[in-house]
């Protein structure tokens, strides 16, 4: 694979949970596979006062304890930034052109807001201010983390706001679940293989499954739940993301806009729902105390820095449809919550039944539709659920798997999703990223709903006890048919189930 140009890599927020947990790995992930730059350098930028040496001993507390470390802590630098004190960024400037001549790297620079989405406007701004934002011989790119906006009105100021200080090809939008490995294999699964494509269609497909579920519950962080809540925190990005690559049609050419093309087109086919539909296409629910494996479980409002009234969703499910000539009349069914049974992301395409019955009173055991499950976390594969004749006399039919797993692939090394993500950026491919429209065009499919709660308060809440799969009045959104219960394990589904 070919290396990235030199440059370096300016991370906001550096002192924060998300360059601990996932960013200073990833790109020791990277550093060990020899795909980092020949000249590079990361300058970790926050609040904090901390020296380079601080900053690489911080960076012993998430770095595997097993591997030497050394080398790849000489690419850590530190410079104490605070986002809205334009002062530290002409200091921040000034240690930029140092760092790059001592280090005889190209200004070409990648700034990471690793920060609260409040400041990203104070940031762009500043960095403007410094010249740093665009260069006509060196690139400059902005990774910016979700959420991106808090409903339609703010994403449109922060793009525009953005695009004052950025070109729109400068801004990379990440969505970590783009970065799963499975996601991308949804594009080969469909496009590389003639005996699915020409059934990704309403004239064999049922419906259509998108299920994100947590084990977890808020962990402490119930002060940002509670002006978040389940639709503007995993479904407005990560769900519909998930649904922009099921049903994109084909690009012409595996190239960023081209993909990123096809996505938009989905989200305007996108039949709005109306504030007055909401109940009848949207069920929210919230988790209530209970005992899970003998334990005893808070409930939402009993969490810290929830409001004891709290009308806030952990739980919500929405059936849509897509308008186009491929998807008309197919329903889709999107879920997510916290304090599910199990942590699991998958997708399920539910195909038609056959049109005739001769086998259909044969003691079917299993689901009765053909089913292809593509499993995004854990477990990664592809499952497919098909009939069969049982062993023996008479036609007794049971429903079998056949199954791939990522994990079977043995010498082949799964990327975690900020890694990929990183690397794309430092090559300046933006295919995995989110593209200002198609933000925009995802917020407006929801705002409608986020109004109709906002707006009725008779629109109910449900509580569902913490450990079991939501309200049981989402089951009532699918007509006929239910929810896929999916287990941790992928294709061992119908033998056990480890929750």
């Amino acid at each position: 694979m070919k290396k990235p140009e030199n440059h370096i890599l300016v991370i906001f927020g550096a002192s924060g949970d998300l360059t601990k947990r996932k960013l200073i790995p990833a790109l020791f992930d990277l550093y060990e596979q020899n795909l980092l730059p020949e000249k590079f350098a990361v300058l970790g930028a926050s609040r904090t006062e901390l020296s380079d040496e601080d900053f690489r001993k911080k960076a012993d507390e998430f770095l595997p304890s097993a591997k030497e470390t050394t080398e790849f802590k000489k690419f850590l630098f530190y410079e104490p930034v605070t986002p809205t004190e334009p002062d530290d960024f002409k200091k921040l400037k000034v240690r930029l052109e140092n760092l790059a001549e001592e280090k005889n790297i190209d200004p070409n620079y990648i700034f990471y807001l690793s920060t609260p989405p409040s400041v990203y406007e104070s940031i762009a701004q500043n960095l403007t201010e410094q010249k740093l934002s665009k260069s006509e011989k060196y690139f400059r790119r902005i990774i910016v983390e979700k959420p991106f906006g808090s409903d339609l009105d703010s994403a449109r100021n922060l793009n525009k706001n953005l695009l004052h200080c950025f070109d729109e090809n400068q801004v990379y939008r990440i969505d970590h679940y783009l970065g799963k490995e499975s996601v991308q294999n949804m594009l080969v699964t469909r496009f590389a293989n003639g005996i699915f494509e020409p059934l990704w269609n309403r004239n064999f497909v049922e419906r259509v499954e998108v299920t994100s579920a947590e084990s977890l519950g808020v962990e402490g962080r119930g002060g940002y739940y509670e002006n978040s809540g389940a639709l503007r925190d995993m479904l407005q990005n990560h769900l519909l993301q998930l649904v922009g690559f099921i049903a994109m049609e084909p690009p012409v050419v595996i190239e960023a806009d081209a993909i990123r093309n096809e996505i938009v087109k989905v989200f305007q086919s996108l039949r709005p729902i109306t504030e007055g539909q909401v109940p009848d296409f949207v069920v929210r629910g919230q988790y209530i105390a209970s005992t899970i494996k003998g334990g005893q479980v808070k409930g939402y409002r009993e969490e810290q820095g929830v409001d004891p009234n709290s009308r806030t969703e952990t739980f919500v499910a929405v059936k849509f449809y897509i308008d186009n000539w491929r998807w008309g009349g197919v329903p889709f069914y999107i879920r997510t919550g916290k304090k599910l049974p199990a942590r699991v992301t998958e997708i399920v395409i539910h195909f038609k039944q056959v049109p005739h019955h001769l086998f259909n009173n044969m003691g079917i055991a299993g689901p009765v539709d053909n089913q292809l499950v593509i499993r995004i976390q854990p477990d990664e594969g592809i499952l497919l659920k098909f009939r069969m004749k049982t062993p023996g006399a008479g036609f007794q039919v049971q429903t079998v798997n056949m199954d791939f797993h990522y994990s079977d692939l043995a010498e082949i090394r799964l990327p975690s999703a900020y890694e990929r993500l990183l690397l794309d950026c430092m090559q300046g491919d933006a295919t995995l990223y989110s593209r200002g429209d198609a933000v925009e065009e995802a917020w407006k499919f929801v705002q409608p709903i986020l109004n109709a709660w906002e707006n009725n308060p008779n629109i109910p809440v449900y509580g569902y006890p913490a450990g079991t799969w939501g309200p049981e009045n989402s089951d009532k959104l699918i007509e006929s048919g239910e929810w896929r219960y999916p287990c941790k394990n992928l294709s061992d589904d119908g033998t056990y189930c480890e929750l």
